[in-house]
């Protein structure tokens, strides 16, 4: 064959991902990483119960096709019926599911400028047609996002609450009545990976079968594992229900399946993580703050760091801090681009940052 017979949507597509990963990064420098502070992942890691779980796992069978065990407790711990929930790989993972079911091409779809790129990657692989508002003080804008929904009659509208990448956050009250100039035919994609570690009245107050909208939530933050991929939504049963049309009934593996079940029952272990990452924005701010830098508050596993410049000076100071073996990532868009984030790390990880910002930081400005 000389050519494949790609469709006109594959063949006009680039070939990249949404994010360049630290192994990435590492192999071009041929030198690992000292700190790990870019991928929002939990250092602090999973329960010892889910690894004991995991380890234990029998790997020659596929896992549950039905996720039947572990969408039973996460209905119990959501204090509902399994047919309000699916389980899937990663958030990323149910949002290309949720693309597939409602976008074809030049369906029109709404997020914010700069928020989570996953999401936009998806839309533009079925052919959507992606519209964009921008933030507003560091905070995704419900009612500019509302108000361009109506306005491009879009199908879906994507809010991240708490934010990634500013870790911004609204309280889900005032977003409840946000919702009241959502358009009708328009679903809301609520993303709540780091619901966890915000604070209380976070979450939104509305009934899990609201089918206005669909809950995603993820294991890979809080919980500590990132590398699993589990990931779950909440919605309406006739919602769910359309995610068998089209999802990967065996992406599941078993592993993930049961550790995942593990990490729930373990609400001890999720505290003492939760205490962890809130010690741990205490002191990204502190260090912030000591070298001029201004920290903003989040609701996240990580911190905005307002490098007081432009993108080109923040970029200086994230390339600065990754020669110097310090992983981090900064925001794509302009004015949030003038940040770098800093994922929560141990007290040894945030030491080695710690050291390395004031040289990273010197360098910048000669630059």
């Amino acid at each position: 064959m000389t050519e494949y017979r790609l469709t006109p949507l594959a063949l006009s597509l680039p070939a990249t991902v949404p994010f360049v990963g630290p192994e990435t990064q590492e192999r071009a420098m041929g030198l690992a990483f000292d700190a790990r502070l870019g991928a929002n992942e939990n250092v602090f890691g999973p329960s010892p119960l889910a690894k004991e779980a995991m380890c234990a796992t029998e790997m020659w069978m596929y896992g549950d096709p039905e996720s039947h065990d572990l969408r039973a407790a996460l209905a119990a711990h959501h204090n509902t019926t399994m047919d309000h929930i699916v389980v899937g790989e990663g958030i990323d993972g149910l949002l290309s599911y949720l693309v597939r079911l409602f976008v074809g091409p030049d369906d029109a779809v709404v997020t914010s400028d700069g928020a989570y790129p996953t999401f936009n990657y998806h839309v533009a692989g079925f052919g959507g047609a992606l519209h964009k508002v921008p933030y507003r003080d560091d905070h995704e804008d419900p009612a500019a996002l509302f108000a361009k929904a109506a306005e491009v009659d879009a199908k879906l509208v994507y809010i991240a609450n708490p934010d990634n990448p500013m870790g911004s956050w609204h309280k889900g009250a005032d977003l409840a009545e946000a919702m009241k100039d959502l358009p009708k035919n328009t679903l809301l994609v609520l993303d709540e990976a780091y619901v966890d570690t915000a604070p209380e009245g976070t979450a939104l107050p509305l009934p899990l079968d609201d089918p206005r909208l669909i809950r995603m939530r993820t294991f890979s933050k809080a919980y500590g594992l990132a590398g699993a991929r589990v990931g779950y939504a909440i919605g309406a049963p006739e919602l769910i229900t359309a995610f068998h049309k089209v999802r990967n009934h065996f992406g599941m593996n078993r592993a993930a399946q049961v550790g995942a079940l593990a990490a729930l029952k373990d609400q001890i272990w999720l505290a003492q993580v939760i205490r962890q990452v809130s010690d741990a924005r205490n002191r990204i701010a502190a260090i912030a703050r000591a070298h001029g830098l201004t920290p903003l508050p989040s609701a996240a596993n990580f911190v905005a760091i307002d490098c007081g410049q432009d993108g080109a000076f923040a970029k200086s100071v994230l390339d600065g801090l990754v020669a110097r073996g310090i992983f981090v990532r900064m925001p794509f868009a302009a004015p949030q681009n003038r940040c770098i984030r800093i994922s929560c790390g141990t007290q040894e990880q945030l030491g080695a940052l710690e050291a390395a910002l004031p040289a990273a930081l010197a360098e910048a400005k000669r630059g």
